[in-house]
């Protein structure tokens, strides 16, 4: 990743810090910074500073024409370089503006329809300047609605052995009434190791049915090779697993299934028993699970029935992880990851509140899992799966120890 030197000037320090509006001084120092962004990539891509002389030199600067981005914060003016003998090229607001410009419609639907808050308005008139009109967001409907299908919808090539799945509820006006929909999200992690975001559904609740629709939708696009799907044990849900992908091992998400033992367990003892649960859940292999967990099950069975049979019920979904190498199961005994992902989507959901229609919340969540799928899959690898190639290998020694959705 690039670095770049980026200086402040006094005016826009007196901006930020003793103007009474925030905002003001927040877009003066951002426009400076991304302005700074701007001219530094000028200079990587003509190998020269302005006015250097250099062997080097790939050509010349010819101005710059002002651009308007507008952001959160205000519309901020940049300065896009000229190049004399190519076109100056950047990438660096196009994630930014894909969620940016969803955000913006959404608002601006709810003011056109006449459901927004007047807090909505003020907002919306400050992005968007102070008019705006249907033909306004029929244009930019147009631009990032076809991209949102075209990722939503693309053919999913690779083998993903890890999937993990959650929902999320969101509100929806539809028939002049306010709904709640479920958002089913999927993210795998493919033979490479990188993390990729599927796809998202959205269904009219989480019910099987929705799910089913999600689960059909992505083998139809490709999703093979699964080995393990993480997820918490929504009924709807894990029926909807056990219909689509037979045969495929599924995690109960640990986090949940420690709650629900606790929920169950008088306050008086949950201290005590914790310690024991966490042992059965971070044994190194399922023997040792299987041994604490009978000793666990016989000293607690007549002191809290409710939550041993909670325990005992859960206990081979919970710990089905452990038929992995231990390097995998930390990252893939919980839907947590997915969890985080979803309040990040919930940050720019709570701001609208309420959707105006199906159109405008698919038009948000898609361009900011755009986002996040880029940058995982310009980051890190989630997982080195050399050694899960090896175990897949020595899969006929291990798979009367897996466990089986059946």
């Amino acid at each position: 990743m690039a670095q770049y030197q980026i200086t402040v000037d006094s005016q826009t320090l007196h901006q930020l810090f003793m103007t009474k509006s925030k905002d003001s001084g927040v877009s003066a120092l951002l426009e400076s910074v991304l302005n700074q962004i701007l001219e530094a990539e000028a200079t990587e891509q003509l190998k020269a500073e302005p006015y250097e002389r250099t062997d080097e030199r790939q050509g010349y600067r010819n101005g710059s024409y002002p651009h308007k981005l507008t952001t959160r914060v205000g519309t901020l003016t940049l300065r896009i370089p000229r190049l004399r003998n190519g076109k100056f090229s950047t990438e660096m607001f196009a994630r930014y503006q894909r969620s940016e410009q969803a955000l913006v419609l959404a608002m601006m639907e709810m003011v056109i329809n006449g459901v927004s808050t007047r807090k909505v308005t003020l907002i919306t008139e400050e992005l968007c300047g102070a008019q705006f009109s249907k033909s306004t967001v029929s244009e930019l409907c147009k631009n990032l609605d076809p991209l949102v299908e075209s990722w939503n919808h693309r053919p999913l090539t690779e083998h993903y052995p890890f999937v993990v799945v959650d929902a999320m509820v969101t509100k929806v006006r539809e028939e002049g009434r306010v709904r709640m929909r479920g958002l089913l999200l999927a993210f795998g992690v493919n033979i490479k190791g990188y993390r990729e975001l599927l796809g998202f559904w959205v269904g009219d609740s989480e019910s099987e049915a929705s799910w089913s629709e999600f689960f059909a939708d992505l083998k139809r696009r490709g999703l093979r090779g699964v080995e393990l799907i993480v997820s918490d044990q929504h009924s709807g849900l894990v029926k909807a697993i056990r219909t689509h992908y037979q045969g495929v091992t599924w995690q109960r998400c640990q986090t949940h299934f420690m709650r629900n033992i606790l929920d169950a367990t008088p306050k008086t003892l949950k201290e005590e028993l914790y310690p024991k649960l966490r042992a059965i859940l971070d044994a190194p292999d399922l023997q040792t699970a299987r041994l604490l967990f009978s000793k666990t099950v016989e000293t607690y069975q007549d002191k809290i029935p409710k939550a041993i049979k909670v325990l005992e019920t859960g206990f081979d979904d919970a710990t089905a992880v452990l038929i992995l190498p231990e390097k995998y199961r930390k990252r893939l005994r919980t839907s947590n990851a997915m969890e985080r992902l979803i309040e990040e989507v919930r940050r720019r959901e709570r701001v609208i509140r309420i959707f105006p229609n199906r159109e405008s919340l698919t038009r948000l969540l898609g361009a900011l899992l755009i986002e996040f799928d880029e940058k995982w899959a310009s980051g890190r690898r989630y997982f080195d799966m050399a050694e899960f190639e090896l175990w897949l290998q020595d899969r006929p020694a291990n798979a009367n120890k897996v466990t089986r959705i059946m």
